[in-house]
């Protein structure tokens, strides 16, 4: 029987893949991971070969097919059958033919997604004490080795680290956080990068040149964006897209394959996104979803895009890689778009792609996300509306007010620059805290949400003195170390003026917590004694007093601490006497 060349199939033989039939046999044609080859190249030369190696990635990048590659280097014996571990497998020889051909009795796989239990591994370990049948060496070749068991790779440990010197264990994982450190740190680890789109580009158009197949620089490129930096998920897609095409390959094949929206227009619906004009935006959504484009593909799109145009902003080489037309539009909206917009417009894009995902309609969930962007995209930045606000601007003298667009944000730009100075002025400045005691400190920090601080001020801090600008206070052991340096910045951040905060060695008063605790018993016994109170016990047997606040006072951390904190009490009637207490307020 005539043997099969690479471009064509023995009509004789089944089929293979395109992912089966180009997998690399030797270190030369492995793809991308040039890094790794040169470390393992090295050790392998020098014969500093590792007893166990854990190889690492995403799926499709070669980590199964570098294992396989690394046995068959260890176990060559050249053509002559006297050779050594070689980084350069002769092929020919019988441990080479039968590694290839996933015979060989001492290259041993095991898929631990299906074998993960302990006896398993138990028989692995078993045949590790025997030596190998032919070979130099005897090869544990594990995949996806995270999905062993914990009883598993306990039972594994003490083999790995002392195996015999004819074992070598190779393990290759996507979970890499999976596999406990234990087991890590006696592997010499490689992690398997993604490969470049370029060189993905490269290789499927030397296999469809091998092939035989027409396939258009556009179609490749789609591909490879597509593959994600897998080398098996392109393979499968171009096998995919030559049987599509039936020998010819463009681009628009694979769009249609892949469900993907053209370029172009998306670069177009992108344009019209950031000028607000939504109801084309609606219109062109439809027009792609019903010539096949996915709309959760069409969002991936958008902010793929949104990155790209960011990157052009801040370094215009990004576009080299990119066609004239494309780089040269992709410029002119850098150009255009400010860094706000591009940065909100992503937050944006990102949601509504999550919001996509879950929806049962994904094309109104995407048209709604769109639509969102439409009237928040050209939005003016806070520091932008300030000073439009601050300039008197209005959209009617034409200066300084960007005009409304569309349906878009525009309008609502405008809107905002068109409120005269005098609104502003109409409007006061919110004055700033100006806390007077140590009490009123405290309430400040509460109101800003400083919990932690909060906390530490009315359980570990004993105020000794404390006046607008000046706090010294006693810290307990459990009080911060930089409390003081926190309170002085804060205070002087929040007041607009310079608060100095100092430790002291003198008594000082009691914790606000022990002082809200002392004047929550006075008031009780007040309430205790009073005549009403007497009587509502009395009447009610077994009632109990559950709390006792003033009238009017808040519940806070720190609310009932005026007079315990040494401030003036409040006036009389806000306390009645117990002879003024109506009936109505028990």
């Amino acid at each position: 029987m005539a043997k099969a060349t690479k471009g064509s199939e023995d009509p004789a033989l089944p089929y293979r893949v395109l992912a089966r039939k180009y997998r690399p046999v030797d270190f030369t044609t492995l793809v991308g991971q040039e890094a790794m080859v040169r470390t393992l190249r090295n050790a392998i030369a020098t014969g500093r070969i590792a007893h166990a190696f854990m190889l690492t990635g995403v799926r499709g990048v070669g980590k199964t097919t570098t294992a396989r590659i690394i046995a068959r280097a260890l176990n060559c014996v050249g053509a002559d059958g006297k050779g050594g571990p070689t980084v350069d497998p002769c092929g020919v020889c019988e441990n080479c033919k039968a590694i290839t051909e996933d015979r060989h009795v001492d290259v041993i796989e095991m898929d631990a997604a299906s074998r993960t239990g302990i006896d398993d591994v138990r028989e692995l370990i078993e045949g590790v004490r025997y030596r190998p049948v032919s070979a130099r060496y005897k090869v544990y070749i594990i995949d996806e080795v995270h999905m062993l068991s914990e009883k598993a790779f306990n039972a594994l440990l003490k083999t790995l680290e002392e195996p015999p010197p004819h074992v070598k264990f190779l393990f290759a994982t996507t979970e890499i956080r999976k596999v406990p450190v234990t087991v890590l740190s006696r592997c010499q680890r490689f992690d398997l990068k993604r490969v470049p789109q370029e060189t993905l580009i490269e290789h499927f158009g030397k296999i469809a040149q091998a092939e035989k197949v027409e396939i258009s620089p556009e179609a490749l490129t789609l591909l490879a964006r597509a593959a994600d930096g897998s080398v098996r998920d392109g393979l499968s897609m171009l096998d995919q897209a030559i049987a599509h095409g039936g020998g010819v390959v463009d681009a628009a094949q694979v769009r249609d394959m892949l469900g993907l929206a053209d370029r172009s227009r998306v670069l177009e619906l992108f344009d019209k996104v950031m000028r607000g004009d939504a109801p084309t935006v609606v219109a062109s959504l439809g027009e792609m979803h019903d010539a096949g484009a996915d709309p959760v593909v069409v969002l991936q799109d958008l902010l793929e895009l949104t990155h790209w145009v960011t990157r052009l902003k801040v370094a215009p080489d990004a576009a080299a890689a990119s066609a004239d037309s494309e780089r040269a539009q992709g410029l002119a909206m850098a150009g255009k778009l400010s860094m706000a917009s591009l940065t909100r417009a992503w937050s944006l894009l990102l949601k509504g792609l999550q919001e996509t995902l879950a929806a049962p309609s994904p094309l109104r969930a995407a048209e709604m996300a769109l639509i969102r962007l439409c009237y928040v995209a050209d939005l003016p930045s806070p520091s932008d509306a300030l000073k439009a606000l601050q300039n008197g601007a209005a959209a009617g003298n034409g200066a300084g007010a960007p005009a409304p667009r569309g349906g878009g944000g525009g309008g609502a730009a405008a809107r905002l620059a068109m409120q005269p100075a005098s609104a502003v002025a109409a409007q006061p400045a919110q004055a700033m805290p100006a806390p007077r005691n140590f009490t009123e400190v405290v309430a400040l920090f509460e109101t800003r949400r400083e919990a932690r601080l909060v906390n530490s001020l009315m359980h570990h801090v004993h105020e000794v003195r404390c006046e607008p600008g000046i706090i010294e206070f006693r810290p307990e052991p459990k009080a911060p170390p930089d409390l003081a340096s926190r309170l002085g910045e804060m205070l002087t951040l929040w007041t607009g003026r310079r608060w100095i905060a100092s430790v002291s060695n003198a008594e000082g008063k009691p914790t606000l917590v022990q002082q809200k605790a002392a004047n929550a018993d006075s008031l009780r016994n007040s309430a205790e004694s009073n005549v009403i109170v007497q009587a509502i016990m009395k009447t009610f047997p077994g009632a109990k007093i559950d709390a006792v606040r003033r009238k009017g006072e808040q519940s806070s951390l720190v609310a009932g601490l005026g007079e315990a904190a040494g401030e003036e009490p409040p006036p009389a009637e806000e306390y009645p006497a117990d002879d003024d207490i109506p009936e109505s307020e028990f």
